[in-house]
């Protein structure tokens, strides 16, 4: 990384030699930035003022900021489908990173009144439910909490989601006949940030999700990824 001469900002000086690292090939996409404290010894600045050199960077797509980890220089923001319902594994690895996932529940239990209005099941009646968190290279891109018709796929809990998505698996077993989407910008709660490793003020996307199979709701799902990370992309063509 190179000191520049160039009467700016000392911010401004931090930030154009990034860009030029950058822009030059020195950093590539994916790869990790130099911390506050190392940038603030080569431009002989604050760390607060290297802060807000990364920042600001951040904040024009330039970096991602990661809590705990360090900051990166941003990919092109992946796309997921919108209209097509795609395992998420599949997308990860269309967009080069690498798909692991940490199951945080999978269990049988009494349906609740707003999910059995959503599903048409009966209260209290069993119901499927997962909680999985899908990970990139270790960081996690999308929480995804599903409720599943047992009618539907009697096996779902003995399926090892490390290994198969729920989205793979359930497209094999029971085709969709229909799915309903609604998209909403919200901020999540401090164990989605842990989770998905980002700040409070971050804003997050959530797609609330219904299938049905064989002539019945199978699937109700709330699919939460970064705003910074992540985008959704649909495209409708009649013919």
């Amino acid at each position: 990384m190179e000191k520049l001469n160039q009467p700016y900002a000392l911010y401004e000086r931090i930030k154009k030699s990034i860009v030029q690292d950058i822009e030059s090939g020195r950093l590539n996409p994916g790869e990790k930035v130099p911390s506050e404290t190392q940038l603030a010894k080569t431009f002989s600045a604050s760390r607060m003022t290297a802060n807000r050199a990364l920042k600001e960077l951040a904040e024009e797509s330039r970096l991602i900021r990661v809590q705990g980890v360090g900051t990166f220089v941003a990919t092109p923001k992946p796309e997921a489908s919108l209209l097509e319902i795609k395992s998420i594994a599949r997308e990860i690895k269309e967009w080069g990173g690498i798909h692991s996932c940490e199951i945080l529940l999978l269990k049988q239990e009494g349906v609740s009144r707003e999910i059995a209005l959503k599903m048409d099941l009966v209260e209290e009646g069993p119901v499927f439910h997962s909680i999985l968190l899908h990970k990139d290279r270790g960081v996690g891109v999308q929480y995804s909490e599903r409720y599943i018709n047992p009618a539907v796929a009697p096996l779902y809990l003995d399926q090892d989601f490390t290994q198969i998505t729920p989205s793979d698996y359930l497209l094999e077993l029971a085709p969709i006949q229909e799915a309903e989407h609604i998209i909403e910008a919200i901020r999540v709660n401090k164990t989605l940030q842990r989770y998905l490793r980002i700040a409070p003020e971050d804003p997050c996307l959530s797609l609330t999700r219904r299938t049905w199979s064989f002539d019945q709701v199978a699937t109700y799902s709330k699919i939460i990824s970064p705003g910074l990370r992540y985008k959704l992309k649909g495209k409708f063509s009649r013919k």
